[in-house]
């Protein structure tokens, strides 16, 4: 008798053993996320800069959305297929008023922003006033008045998230970029830029602690590229041939990317032992893209250096005729930084920008997990 009884509290034991992993299997691989809010720059706009301060010109957009659509690409961003794999529309930008839908999540990016506030204006730098930290304000704003609206009831309130998703939404940040070129745009050394990453940084782990302490539990965050590929910096800077890699990217300005991502890095571990209940997940889309660009020819891409619209110089890049500039002709408006017409076989859309296709061979490449530090796909994230 006991042996049979003590047979049968193993079996029992096994059983419950099996179960338990088999309910860690479902619950690890059915993350549903409900809604996404996202964080960033250009990379990830969809909308947010346009609606502020008026729509990107065409041909932005021709790609895919045969119009401009907010993004300064000719077609879809790595944020638009990150939302398209997990079943959701594509994000509205929190600044566009016309036509949104909140109820799947909402952009807070703007091109041109930074994490640190810059102490200038957009018409002077460039760089857009949504820095991070008014991102974040405008995320807690949007928290707090779309369960108001929800609880009076009627149309509004179909277009806004429900409480319980803000908990269960995935939160994507894409920024960082601009705070380094910032420092170049000063005059400022490499050395000198590398001298403000940790309170640039600072000011990042800030706003996540913000975002976990109303409720955000999986995060999804993207590292920074390899600034010194592109064209607008390649034309922008004197960079001398010793500085320039086998590829015909700008080393300094790649060292100052690496030597961020390395802190960003760092900064995420630590956030892991202070927000016990979050998930993390860091995205090396540095070395995506630097596979891309320097293998462009392998994966089917030509001229990663080279702008598909824009205007003239060695990288079809002036600063002073951007993507979509136009001038008069005997009278009649024409644009004269024109698209060049199959985009689909080129890396850089703008200058600043990738283009619709490069978009999507990096987003296939991160999502399944492979450049994740943990290494979760995007689905598993939770």
């Amino acid at each position: 008798m006991e042996l049979h009884y003590l047979g049968s509290v193993l079996f029992s034991l096994l059983m419950c053993m099996t179960l338990v992993r088999s309910e860690a299997g479902v619950s690890k691989s059915s993350c549903r996320f409900p809604a996404i809010f996202n964080f960033g720059d250009s990379n990830s706009d969809t909308g947010g800069l346009s609606a502020a301060f008026g729509q990107a010109p065409s041909p932005n957009g021709e790609t895919y959305f045969h119009t401009p659509s907010g993004r300064f690409s000719d077609g879809r961003l790595v944020i638009d297929f990150i939302a398209e794999s997990l079943g959701l529309p594509y994000l509205s930008a929190f600044l566009d008023s016309l036509g949104s839908n909140f109820s799947h999540g909402a952009n807070f990016a703007t091109a041109g922003s930074t994490i640190r506030p810059q102490n200038t204006t957009i018409s002077q730098s460039g760089y857009s006033p949504i820095s991070l930290d008014v991102q974040f304000v405008q995320f807690s704003d949007f928290q707090r008045r779309s369960q108001k609206i929800r609880k009076q009831g009627g149309l509004f309130g179909t277009f806004l998230p429900k409480e319980e998703d803000f908990s269960r939404a995935l939160y994507t940040f894409d920024i960082g970029q601009n705070d380094l070129t910032a420092g170049y745009k000063l005059n400022l050394s490499t050395e000198q830029v590398k001298a403000y990453v940790p309170d640039v940084l600072s000011q990042f782990t800030n706003v996540m602690k913000g975002v976990y302490g109303q409720g955000g539990r999986s995060f999804w965050v993207h590292n920074t590229g390899p600034v010194g590929c592109l064209p607008y910096i390649l034309d922008r800077y004197l960079i001398t041939a010793a500085q320039v890699d086998k590829h015909g990217c700008a080393n300094p300005f790649n060292d100052v990317a690496q030597y961020f991502n390395r802190r960003l890095k760092e900064a995420v571990a630590q956030l892991r032992k202070e927000l016990p209940l979050a998930a993390i997940t860091y995205v090396d889309v540095y070395s995506v893209k630097y596979t891309l660009i320097s293998q462009a020819k392998k994966y089917g891409f030509e001229d990663p250096l080279v702008a598909c619209c824009g205007h003239g110089g060695k990288y079809n890049y002036n600063r002073y005729i951007k993507c979509g500039s136009k001038k008069k002709v005997n009278g009649r408006e024409i644009i004269i930084a024109k698209s060049c017409g199959n985009p689909t076989v080129k890396i850089n859309w703008d200058g600043v920008h990738f283009t619709e296709a490069a978009n999507k061979w990096i987003f296939d490449s991160i999502a399944n997990g492979s450049f994740s530090d943990p290494p979760n796909p995007l689905k598993m994230s939770c």
